[in-house]
Order: C-alpha cells, then sequence, then structure tokens
C-alpha cells in the first residue's frame, strides 16, 4: 500500500506526513513535492510533482493506491491544477482520492468555496472513490498578527461578532492521517470545525489573559481593512480576499456545531487557550 500526499512539504503536508508515519511503515509514505530536494527532511520518498506539469503527473502517480490532493495555493488557478491531477491519478489507476476541501462548500459565502465546489464536482464525476475533507479555517491563520498585536495593542479585522469554529493544522492533519489509512470512507464528505466557537473579541481576550497585557480587537468595515491589509505590503487583490473571508465569517461562514472532527481524531481538538500559549512562545 503507497499513499501519497501532496504538497508535502508544506504547512499542512508536513504535518500529515508525520502524522502517518506515527500510523504506517515510512516506506509506505509518499512525498509528491514540486522539488524533492527540499523533501529530504521528511524521512519519506519523494517524487517531483507539480500540478501545472501534466505530461509528469501519471508517472509520478504510478504505484499510488491513496492519493492525499491538499488543495493548490494558487487561488484561481486552483480548479485547473486540480483537475489535471484527478485526470492523472485516474490514468495512472490510483485507488482513491482524499481531498481538502473547506467547511460547507456547497453554500459556503467564502469566495474560495467556488473552487472548492468546482474540484468536488470533478471528484464525483471522475469515478474513483474519494473522501472529502471540508476543513473549517485554520487557528493558526489569525495567530500571525500576534506580534503586531502585541506592539500595538490591537487585533484588527472585519469579522463582527461573527464565531469561528477553528481547529489547528495539526488538528486537521491528524484526520487526513486517519481518513488516508483507515478504510471505511470511500465516497465519505466529512464537514470538519473546532469543538468550541471563538469571535475576535474571544482571541483579543484570550491574548490579553496570557500576555499581561490589553490586547483589543478593533472590527473595520470591509473596505477599511483591506486598505489596511494593503498598508502592509499585500497585493490588493489578496488583502481584498481576506478582507472579504473575514465577512463572510460576520454571516456565519466559519461557524459549525459538527464534531466529525473530534470522533475522527479520537480527542477534543484543540483549545483557542492551547494556540494562543504555542504562538506567543514562538514569538
Amino acid at each position: 500500500m503507497t499513499i501519497a500526499v501532496t504538497g508535502a512539504t508544506g504547512q499542512l503536508g508536513q504535518i500529515v506526513v508525520n502524522k502517518l508515519k506515527a500510523r504506517v511503515p515510512e516506506d509506505q509514505i509518499l512525498a509528491l513535492v514540486r522539488d524533492p530536494d527540499k523533501a529530504a527532511s521528511l524521512g519519506v520518498a519523494a517524487r517531483a510533482f507539480d500540478y501545472t506539469q501534466t505530461d509528469a503527473l501519471v508517472p509520478a502517480l504510478a504505484g499510488v493506491d491513496t492519493l492525499l490532493l491538499i488543495s493548490s495555493s494558487e487561488i484561481g488557478q486552483r480548479t485547473i491544477q486540480h483537475e489535471n491531477v484527478i485526470s492523472a491519478a485516474k490514468r495512472a489507476g490510483v485507488g482513491r482520492i482524499v481531498y481538502t476541501s473547506v467547511l460547507n462548500a456547497p453554500d459556503s459565502e467564502l469566495s474560495l468555496a467556488e473552487e472548492h465546489r468546482a474540484t468536488e464536482g470533478l471528484l464525483t464525476a471522475s469515478g474513483l472513490p474519494y473522501t472529502i475533507l471540508r476543513n473549517g479555517w485554520y487557528t493558526e491563520n489569525y495567530l500571525g498578527s500576534l506580534e503586531s498585536a502585541l506592539e500595538h495593542g490591537a487585533l484588527i479585522g472585519s469579522v463582527g461578532g461573527g464565531e469561528i469554529a477553528s481547529a489547528t493544522r495539526e488538528d486537521f492533519a491528524e484526520a487526513a492521517a486517519v481518513v488516508l489509512v483507515e478504510t471505511g470512507h470511500d465516497n465519505a464528505i466529512y464537514e470538519l470545525a473546532g469543538d468550541s466557537a471563538w469571535s475576535q473579541a474571544d482571541l483579543a481576550a484570550e491574548v490579553s489573559r496570557q500576555a499581561g497585557k490589553t490586547i483589543v480587537y478593533s472590527d473595520l468595515p470591509e473596505a477599511e481593512y483591506a486598505k489596511v491589509l494593503e498598508g502592509f505590503h499585500l497585493p490588493p487583490p489578496i488583502a481584498a480576499s481576506i478582507a472579504s473571508w473575514d465577512a463572510a465569517a460576520a454571516k456565519g461562514a466559519l461557524y459549525s456545531e459538527d464534531k466529525t472532527l473530534t470522533r475522527l481524531i479520537g480527542r477534543p481538538t484543540t483549545k483557542l487557550g492551547q494556540a494562543v500559549e504555542d504562538a506567543l512562545k514562538a514569538i
């Protein structure tokens, strides 16, 4: 049995590989990456794999039984890139594809959900067995700004009082590893979210408690937040997208009461307080 992980040197992919190593022999794990030399530290075999290099995808997937297709990071190009991989997997005789989608994909107001919906459609039409992991937001998405928040005494965003049922990358990676190794997940679709939802005000309060410094949450209109992000040297389209995701979260796009993630990993998801503690230690 060979389990292949695309994007294996990425933030999520590396954790998935490590979780797999705790479950199956290392010679059953294959890292699919743009630059195999950068995958040496993973301790597993690696093959060159670029979603855009269609001629090389089929041979790179030779002998793969189960494929984890971690969604491309190139927003706007994801659908065609994912289609390339799914087509190659079918031609290479891959037995099942596990795909990282987004929470509540069919109805989500997140702009990035459109490409996930399209990919889910490609998977269900492919004839290959599949498992779709509709991952909620990573808690880490909101922790990268803690250093700035400590400096300025404020977190900023455009979420309003919207609640975010996030979980850490480790939580989601563990669920992926479980689904990749276990049987009984063919053609299943899982909504994956953290056990406890939190607001940006909750995050500010938790950071304040742990840092011993008052941090407030400053909520901005979507357009104003996008302008602030541009001031941090983000390209305008990226800044606008991030602000729009906050606006969607304000309407509940990142909220869920589903406990499938906890069921899959066999433990509670990582609490916000623990994630904040880990992030503060890293600053």
